[in-house]
């Protein structure tokens, strides 16, 4: 028994001490160009990426402010740099050690990223809440925003001054197909009549204007941009305080298996720590005037 625990001693010394070498070589690598994330080097020759040395960034085949393309000049031109998402992108690139032209976008449809299987991208930025089912096919980053669901109505509808989900049970609420907008009104709000689905908020709000539905459900960043500039005469009736037990939270996505997660949550949680992410929170989503609650 003395024999066997003195040899074990030794191994276990001579293991410990090849895991310190090893553990030190590591540290050296990563240390010099961005850190390292998990289990791989952050360095930007050994980013995970389709093409080295580019950042190729997947987004909506048409994308609206106030997450990308922010301005008349701007619209639809997520290299504006404008934008609460269209602006993350390039801080994010920052930090993993690429310039702006570095930087490319490509466009997909919402649910065809979303699909199993390989990508011909590195991650997709297009308000992507993070979900279990979803996470099943798909890697997700640590979360980049938390929002609320809100609902949108004209300011003389019945509905407007709804203050509570029971007083919305026989409107007629429309969704863009593939969101969380659409989940929350089908499974919270549950109104009398089956919610309308469209392609995309685009169709949301045709069908507003058209007088097909009583409202639209959406997050509040778009909520504020609707009301702003894109229905005329329409008002936010509320945020739902449902949404503060299990918040929406947003994601970029990536192929899953992707290492390149790891990085770019190491990037993201620079630009936490140092305000970044809230100054652009602040720049790009916050909006004067404090939004009613909706409660359940």
């Amino acid at each position: 028994m003395t024999n066997f625990r003195a040899s074990w001693a030794k191994t276990t010394a001579i293991i410990t001490t090849m895991a310190l070498v090893v553990a030190g070589c590591g540290d050296d690598t990563g240390s010099e160009d961005g850190g390292e994330g998990d289990g791989g080097s952050c360095a930007v020759a050994d980013l995970d990426l389709v093409t080295p040395g580019t950042l190729m960034v997947a987004t909506g085949e048409t994308v609206f402010p106030p997450w990308m393309g922010v301005g008349d000049d701007n619209f639809d031109i997520p290299e504006s740099k404008t934008g609460f998402e269209g602006a993350l992108v390039y801080e994010l690139a920052s930090q993993l050690g690429l310039t702006d032209d570095q930087v490319t976008f490509v466009r997909t449809g919402f649910d065809e990223a979303i699909a199993p299987g390989p990508k011909e991208f590195d991650f997709n930025i297009q308000q992507y809440s993070i979900t279990e089912t979803r996470d099943e096919v798909v890697d997700f980053s640590d979360p980049y925003y938390t929002t609320h669901q809100a609902l949108v109505t004209f300011a003389d509808s019945p509905y407007a001054t709804a203050s509570t989900i029971e007083e919305l049970k026989d409107a007629n609420l429309g969704a863009a197909i593939g969101t969380t907008s659409l989940d929350f009104a089908e499974e919270v709000i549950q109104p009398d009549e089956e919610v309308s689905v469209y392609d995309d908020n685009t169709d949301v709000e045709a069908a507003m204007n058209a007088g097909q539905i009583d409202g639209l459900v959406v997050d509040l960043p778009t909520a504020y941009f609707i009301t702003e500039a894109q229905i005329e005469g329409t008002v936010i009736v509320g945020q739902f305080e449902a949404q503060a037990d299990n918040p929406d939270e947003f994601g970029m996505l990536f192929e899953e298996g992707n290492s390149l997660v790891a990085c770019v949550n190491e990037a993201l949680s620079t630009l936490r720590d140092d305000g970044t992410l809230q100054s652009l929170e602040d720049q790009w989503l916050t909006q004067e005037g404090a939004v009613p609650s909706i409660t359940g």
